[in-house]
């Protein structure tokens, strides 16, 4: 069996980790329940904040005249 990737395209065209929001997307997209805040294997408040360090920032908006 060949091994999984750990890379994934995004909807914008870039290569990134299978990471928090991968998984939680993909969860969302096949229609399964999330688990509850402190179940076991749940995502804790510390991974949302890791996840939020190495999320793409949005872009600025440029005033236009």
């Amino acid at each position: 069996m060949p091994a999984k990737k750990k890379t994934h395209k995004t909807k914008d065209g870039r290569t990134a980790k299978k990471g928090l929001y991968y998984n939680i997307n993909k969860k969302r997209k096949e229609g399964k329940k999330m688990r509850k805040k402190g179940a076991k294997g749940a995502p804790t408040a510390a991974d949302f904040k890791r996840s939020a360090k190495t999320a793409k920032k949005p872009k600025k908006k440029s005033k236009k005249k």
